[in-house]
């Protein structure tokens, strides 16, 4: 948990990719737009499989963003992480040799790490046997290249790096750390994020707890199945407000503060009181109150349990005032590590541009639920604080509050 002081923590970069698009603008117009990126997985076998949709990334050339890197040395999750941080650097307007001078952390949240590869290298034994595996593919399947890969493209040397695990919530982890390490002055600036590739190893693991829905993901509403197993990655980059000013660097948000816990209460159920509590952390952390919360971007998976734990967590934290809660995983899918990344950079975006992504898919909100999801449709709407919410497996939960920059005020906390 971040300590009060320091420097203000601003969002000057984004990258996406996600089954709605690939890059700021297109995933910005999907969001906008309410468009749903399912369709059938063929990046595997999906044989033997009653269902089996999801959202895959499609339209994505790897090519035009990894320049350095032979992409053979790169698995599937590795290049989506890689590829967004540049996306992130070119939004920002910062060049690669800017960088070099400066003091950096790279950080990068994954659940499977480079699980497609391990899928990979399971079937070619499999089917082949030993001899007929290829070293390189080995060699891609650490998690650790999710991170160590970004900061060979960009030859970067003064930099920490490393990637986190902590499932679903790896990113908003992530995120927190880079807001730490630059608040602080560890650092000058940090990419952070997530990132995953789909594998057939999650897809059967959530299948075989009855967690995968027929046809599509429709958190919050009454008839809701499932989730959709999706990829992606989501990078930003955060630099101090005096960074970003001397550059006349254009600002998505502020990141406030965020709020950390792990209650271990049970390995895939989620625990009401827990989730609120770290609902009150990042609260506290960030220096605001509930009512300052302009819309809340859910973890909302559209799974029986979640949404239902999720809505009361955020009901004991804000009563009868409760603001809209979106789910964008219901256009884009649990896109895992990159799933909190890419809540964030959708909270950044409707900041900025001022207005709410719409849950989409939705028919009739479940009771017990309870919130305004802004269903199907786009609203237009003076953002100016918004809270991130990530629960994983395990009882790790994480919550980042971003808002609208305001030169002229300074964050709580700041001496």
């Amino acid at each position: 948990m971040a300590e009060k002081g320091g420097r203000r923590v601003l969002l000057t970069g984004a990258g996406a990719i996600s089954s709605i698009g690939v890059g700021v603008p297109e995933y910005t117009a999907a969001l906008r737009g309410g468009r749903t990126g399912t369709g059938d997985i063929s990046l595997f076998d999906t044989s033997g499989f009653q269902y089996t949709r999801g959202h895959q990334v499609r339209d994505f050339d790897p090519s035009r963003w990894i320049h350095r890197t032979p992409l053979d040395e790169l698995g599937r999750a590795s290049r989506f992480s890689v590829a967004a941080s540049r996306m992130a650097l070119e939004d920002a307007g910062v060049t690669e040799s800017e960088l070099r001078g400066l003091r950096g952390l790279v950080a990068v949240g994954t659940t499977d790490g480079e699980g497609h590869e391990l899928d990979r290298l399971i079937e070619t034994s499999l089917h082949g046997g030993p001899a007929s595996m290829d070293p390189a593919m080995a060699r891609r399947a650490p998690a650790s290249r999710l991170a160590f890969s970004v900061a060979c493209e960009l030859e970067l040397s003064d930099v920490e790096v490393f990637t986190i695990p902590t499932a679903c919530a790896a990113g908003n982890y992530a995120l927190g750390s880079g807001f730490d390490a630059v608040r602080s002055g560890e650092v000058d600036y940090a990419l952070v994020g997530g990132a995953d590739a789909l594998c057939r190893k999650t897809f059967a693991g959530f299948y075989r707890l009855g967690l995968v829905a027929t046809e599509e993901c429709r958190p919050f509403d009454a008839e809701r199945d499932g989730l959709l197993t999706g990829e992606g990655a989501g990078m930003m980059l955060l630099e101090s407000e005096e960074s970003a000013r001397a550059r006349g660097a254009h600002v998505y948000a502020e990141i406030l503060g965020y709020g950390l816990n792990c209650d271990a209460h049970h390995p895939v159920s989620p625990e009401e009181d827990s989730v609120a509590r770290c609902l009150g952390l990042a609260l506290d952390n960030a220096g605001i109150k509930p009512q300052d919360v302009d819309l809340i971007s859910a973890h909302g998976t559209g799974t029986r349990t979640n949404d239902l734990t999720e809505a009361r967590a955020i009901r004991q934290v804000y009563g009868d005032n409760r603001p809209p809660v979106i789910s964008i995983k219901s256009m884009i899918g649990h896109t895992m590590g990159a799933a909190s990344a890419l809540g964030a950079i959708a909270s950044a975006l409707a900041i900025r541009h001022g207005f709410i992504p719409p849950t989409a898919n939705h028919r009739t909100t479940d009771p017990g639920c309870d919130v305004d999801c802004v269903p199907n449709q786009a609203i237009d709407a003076d953002v100016r604080v918004v809270q991130n919410n990530a629960l994983a497996f395990g009882g790790n939960n994480a919550v980042v509050i971003l808002a609208a920059y305001d030169r002229d005020t300074r964050s709580a906390g700041d001496d």
